[in-house]
């Protein structure tokens, strides 16, 4: 088989299935691990992937269909919980959050420590009617016209967040880059979270390895203006570095 040839299965697999890794494709096409790395950077090379640490996943479009439902709130993956896990340790008693209305907010439920108060702003129903069930929170909600796929992120929503102060805000966005900064699919979840970030003394970026390195449609902040982002060991190495020399505390949340 011709080089081409591989390349052109991998790039069907990688679409089909979400993720390839490098050790499963070598062993399917018979070729070294190292001959797979070298197609898997080529491919990158040419817009056509996105190369991880163990392999490749699909290059993200800077606009992303809304996922259903049963897929943004569910168990999440991985390197979701991992994040997720990560970031409640830095909640602490008395502390006012936001947090959105993402798959990673939701997975995030899981992990809100219970031995202590603290109030928390979201702009999502489903995250809110989580929360009322916790006796330690206070929980408000965002004001504004529903919309399920973002939250409420229009205007009447980013005038009210602007009246609040808060102290730790868990952002997130369809991707994040050391060019780019933090992004989002739509102009209004960009402007929402960056009224968000304005009123936030301390600002949490929680990014699974594939939304690094990605950039989205519209930007929501710049990198300068975060304080701490929350990956996971996949990660890409150059991306990160590149971060970090913008001031950025990188943290990256262990493989259980």
């Amino acid at each position: 088989m011709f080089a081409e040839e591989r390349r052109e299965q991998i790039l069907c697999e990688v679409k089909s299935l979400g993720r390839v890794l490098a050790k499963e494709l070598a062993e399917e096409f018979q070729v070294s691990i190292d001959t797979i790395r070298r197609d898997l950077t080529t491919m990158e090379e040419d817009g056509l992937l996105k190369r991880t640490h163990g392999g490749a996943v699909p290059l993200s479009k800077v606009r992303r269909v809304p996922i259903g439902d049963r897929i943004r709130y569910s168990e999440g993956t991985e390197h979701q919980n991992a994040v997720a896990k990560l970031a409640a340790s830095f909640i602490e008693q008395g502390d006012t959050l936001f947090i959105g209305g993402a798959s990673i907010h939701y997975v995030l439920l899981k992990y809100l420590p219970d031995d202590r108060d603290y109030t928390i702003i979201t702009n999502s129903l489903i995250i809110a009617e989580k929360l009322k069930n916790y006796s330690n929170i206070e929980t408000y909600i965002v004001c504004g016209k529903v919309k399920s796929e973002e939250g409420i992120v229009d205007p009447l929503a980013t005038e009210f967040i602007r009246t609040l102060r808060i102290d730790t805000a868990f952002l997130t966005g369809g991707g994040i880059s050391a060019k780019h900064g933090l992004s989002s699919s739509t102009p209004e979840g960009a402007i929402f979270q960056r009224a968000v970030a304005e009123v936030s003394h301390r600002k949490i970026c929680l990014a699974n390895f594939d939304k690094v390195g990605s950039e989205f449609f519209a930007k929501t902040i710049e990198l300068e203006t975060l304080d701490v982002l929350i990956t996971d060991w996949e990660a890409p190495d150059e991306e990160i570095k590149k971060i970090q020399q913008l001031g950025v505390k990188v943290l990256i949340a262990k493989e259980n």
